[in-house]
């Protein structure tokens, strides 16, 4: 996340009127707008692979999977808030607006050096108060490393390094070891 903000508070309509015709994706925190900075190849590579492996497993099973482009709105003290996460599963047949889900299941985050603080606190404890999410994943994309953290266990980080560690999704009744999570990433 970029540190530029808008000067001018906009209301929730004007952010995603404007995001409609933004050629930079923008997050919103409270009628604040943040510029995001832009992904790198691994940053890419790492979400691909997990979306790619997600979609396959999940087809036909009433859950979708979605990368980049599609926001999660989230309500957190009467402020309204919208991310972009890397990739997202929603299975909740109330998820029905266009732009954004509000009922994601798991939640995966790439991190960059610019956005590894914001992803591992702030956007950490807004998603936890999502009420469908069961787990929500951090990927670091400089070095083998998730950290796993789900509902189930009163979002207790699991953290696994190895290439033959299994990424469990219980929710999803998923598993991908790291070393398909990182495939033809340079480390």
């Amino acid at each position: 996340m970029n540190a530029a903000q808008n000067a001018t508070r906009l209301t929730v309509e004007e952010y995603l009127e404007g995001e409609k015709l933004a050629e930079m994706r923008h997050e919103y925190m409270g009628g604040a707008v943040y510029a995001m900075s832009g992904g790198s190849v691994e940053h890419n590579a790492i979400s691909l692979n997990v979306t790619s492996a997600l979609h396959s497993h999940l087809k036909g099973k009433g859950c979708r999977v979605f990368a980049h482009d599609v926001k999660v709105r989230l309500e957190i003290a009467g402020d309204d808030i919208f991310y972009y996460p890397d990739v997202l599963v929603s299975c909740d047949p109330r998820d029905t607006d266009p732009l954004f889900r509000r009922y994601p299941k798991v939640i995966f985050e790439v991190l960059s050096d610019s956005t590894e603080r914001f992803d591992r606190r702030e956007k950490y404890l807004s998603y936890i108060q999502i009420e469908t999410l069961e787990e929500y994943v951090i990927l670091s994309q400089d070095k083998m490393e998730a950290t796993l953290f789900q509902r189930s266990t009163h979002w207790q980080p699991q953290v696994m390094q190895l290439s033959e560690d299994q990424l469990a999704i219980k929710s999803l009744d998923f598993s991908l070891k790291l070393s398909a999570i990182y495939d033809g990433v340079r480390l």
